[in-house]
């Protein structure tokens, strides 16, 4: 799966593609080798870029192209919105928000045998986990046991949040070629690349909450010294000071997962792939990742909102009372009804969550590193033609 040239990194060491040509949103006029004839594509897509021109240009209305994708004869011949081959869940072009968020539907919906499959047991274990906790913590109560209840189940959370990464990359890099994968087959190409990918896991959780550490020391510090006042102002003001770092950090490193699965990187290597594709695009990860989060937790907050209704009906008089969130009031009862609910939640927001970080992933390399030929070689598209693509008659996304 990760052996097939569309998803071999371009070079090793990698080469510098963005220090030498413009991003894919700001278009030259050419298309086509140096000398301005049709690229080794047929004119598809032109040459692969060369110094100083964008791959985009010819290809999506860009003055001066011709064939499919420019202004001169060929398929759509004109300004029309070009047809793009579509094996799998995407055209493979550069995406729109609502193309990335409905490629994400789509892979759970056409592979919902492996996706639901993989995340119902994920989610399964990850709420026994936390239910087994809480009512430990409800049969012996105190602050020790109720936090001990919620930091537990985290390391085996952090390790099965790991499988379902990798797993889950190897399910929507078959879906986008096409092609479909059976939850074993998933398991063995993943499987090499879990300890680089815990390993990843854990250095990118430290280096994002690496700011936090000193406003969070000087609170500490503050309320261990009587609620000194001038500690715990300083501490709020750089916790507060460190959320735009830690955001800053997180969509930087966001597109390392992928790129260590999908290319086999190392841990450092895959890092600094991530920065290299995010950059000059943060503002767009930052805004299809926050979109994508509120919807999920929307979706997810009306679907638990009868489970924790009914949770509390049947606690009764035991429901808690106190605002603290370190207190876990419910009987076993509520405790397996939150379960239910959060298992069902999971199933789905899981899959979806790991899919739209994969296609952002896509969706740079195709703008960076014309990766969208390489897919269509290796689903076994036909080399494109005169007449654009042979056989395609796939629409491309809104």
């Amino acid at each position: 799966m990760t052996d097939t040239p569309g998803w071999a990194s371009p070079g090793s060491p990698e080469p510098p593609r963005d220090d030498v040509r413009p991003p894919a949103d700001q278009p030259s006029g050419g298309v086509g080798d140096a000398a301005g004839g049709p690229g080794p594509y047929g004119g598809a897509y032109g040459s692969i870029p060369h110094q100083g021109q964008s791959r985009d240009a010819g290809r999506y209305g860009a003055p001066g192209g011709t064939g499919q994708y420019g202004g001169g004869p060929g398929t759509h011949g004109g300004w029309g919105v070009p047809l793009s081959p579509k094996p799998g869940i995407i055209p493979l072009r550069p995406l729109g928000v609502g193309e990335i968020l409905d490629g994400a539907v789509t892979t759970v919906r056409r592979h919902w045998r492996t996706a639901l499959a993989l995340s119902l047991g994920l989610a399964a274990v990850q709420q026994v986990l936390q239910a087994l906790g809480e009512w430990w913590a409800y049969e012996q109560p105190g602050d020790a046991s109720e936090l001990t209840a919620m930091l537990g189940p985290v390391p085996v959370e952090l390790l099965l949040g790991v499988v379902a990464v990798g797993m889950l990359t190897m399910v929507v890099s078959k879906a986008v070629l096409g092609q479909p994968v059976a939850l074993g087959d998933a398991w063995k190409a993943a499987r090499p690349r879990l300890a680089a990918l815990t390993g990843l896991t854990l250095l990118t959780f430290l280096i994002v909450v690496g700011p936090f550490v000193p406003g969070i020391a000087l609170v500490v510090l503050g309320i261990v010294d009587g609620l000194n006042d001038t500690l715990l102002g300083l501490g709020a003001i750089l916790t507060l000071a460190a959320v735009p770092v830690a955001l800053w950090l997180g969509i930087d490193l966001s597109l390392a997962a992928p790129a260590l699965v999908l290319e086999r990187q190392g841990v450092f290597t895959a890092m600094s792939r991530s920065r290299r594709l995010v950059r000059g695009s943060w503002w767009r990860l930052f805004g299809i990742n926050v979109l994508t989060r509120v919807l999920i937790a929307v979706a997810s907050g009306m679907v638990m909102m009868p489970f924790s209704l009914a949770a509390l009906a049947v606690a009764g008089d035991e429901a808690p009372t106190t605002d603290n969130p370190f207190v876990m009031g419910l009987p076993p009862l509520g405790l397996l009804i939150l379960a239910i609910g959060g298992t069902i939640v999971a199933t789905f927001t899981i899959p979806l969550g790991a899919a739209v970080n994969v296609l952002l992933y896509i969706d740079q390399r195709i703008r960076r590193e014309a990766l969208d030929i390489e897919l269509a070689r290796a689903a076994g598209l036909p080399e494109y033609g005169s007449a654009g693509w042979a056989g395609n008659q796939a629409s491309p996304g809104v």
